[in-house]
């Protein structure tokens, strides 16, 4: 039986149960084998569970935090036996992440936005960043297919402009999901291209406006000053803009990802994140690790190819699926 209430379609949970199988697996069989001959949690189960944690690119803070919480449920249940270990890892692991207001929607939606001076709507503005190679062009895509299916408008915005595999990686998807694209040719300046977009999406009374930037990581100030500059330009036509800053990581580098938080979280202001590529690693764990550590809502996961397999992030159906 399911110890969260099931919120998602059977569909949507097989698919995220698929997802997580690999970092499923992984990390059962290392705890079936941390408590193997073992009837109750002591101080080897939770070293072992340490470790374990760890490896499955939780990272340490978060494990540590984990762990803390496990030892005072022992202390409090003087006999606590390893059969319920699953259960209470869940329930910790799911407190931690209502700490961070992470995966609390159940379905694909944007706020409502008051009206522009002129009365007519204001368009959401999704600015997204991400290094080269994190499957940031294929999210923006999927993202776009999933609004433009809840009868939403979307425009594209092609502001990773310094390669040309960028634009024309999102013409592919901008065609594939039949939703306009504004761009400039290679090397233009990303902020007119980012301009050009909003403008053209408040023209097309757009519900959703969706813009790409270059992921360049190895020079963080030049980084920061072009994401303010890109803000700053919006701006002009949208005061707001942008209403969400989405970082894309991918799941499967683990720490590596963790690493590339930290650089874009002091590069510019991040409002949320998307891990993707989750299906075809055993990382799964870095999710958890994080949301906690950044303090930042995971808004999406990628948990496959398919253009359906980008799903809204719910703490519930995630945990529920880890430790099923």
């Amino acid at each position: 039986m399911s110890f969260f209430k099931n919120i998602f379609s059977s569909e949507k949970k097989e698919t995220l149960d698929k997802g997580l199988e690999k970092s499923k697996s992984s990390f059962f069989n290392k705890l079936n084998k941390a408590v193997a001959g073992k009837s109750k949690v002591d101080d080897d189960v939770l070293d072992n569970l340490e470790e374990i944690l760890v490896t499955s690119d939780v990272g340490v803070n978060t494990t540590l935090k984990v762990i803390e919480r496990i030892e005072e449920r022992v202390a409090k249940d003087k006999y606590l036996g390893t059969s319920e270990l699953n259960k209470i890892l869940r329930e910790e692991i799911a407190a931690l992440l209502s700490e961070t207001k992470s995966g609390e929607e159940t379905e694909y939606k944007i706020p409502d936005l008051p009206k522009q001076d002129d009365g007519s709507k204001t368009p959401y503005v999704l600015m997204v960043v991400g290094v080269n190679g994190v499957g940031k062009t294929t999210t923006i895509g999927k993202l776009a297919y999933q609004f433009k299916k809840k009868g939403l408008k979307v425009v594209l915005g092609a502001a990773d402009t310094f390669r040309a595999a960028a634009i024309d990686q999102l013409q592919v998807w901008a065609d594939r999901v039949e939703v306009p694209m504004i761009k400039q040719k290679m090397g233009s300046d990303p902020a007119s291209v980012a301009f050009d977009a909003v403008q053209s999406g408040v023209n097309q009374n757009a519900d959703v406006i969706i813009i790409d930037t270059a992921g360049r990581l190895h020079n963080k100030v030049n980084l920061m000053n072009e994401l303010t500059k890109v803000k700053r330009v919006m701006q002009k036509v949208i005061g707001d803009a942008p209403h969400d800053v989405l970082l894309v990581l991918d799941g499967s580098t683990g720490q590596n990802a963790f690493e590339q938080a930290k650089q874009f979280t002091a590069a510019t202001e991040v409002t949320s994140l998307a891990v993707t590529k989750l299906d075809g690693t055993a990382k799964g764990g870095v999710v958890i690790g994080i949301s906690d550590q950044f303090q930042i809502p995971v808004k999406y996961i990628g948990v496959g190819e398919g253009i359906e397999d980008l799903q809204v992030f719910n703490k519930y159906e995630f945990v529920d699926s880890f430790f099923k």
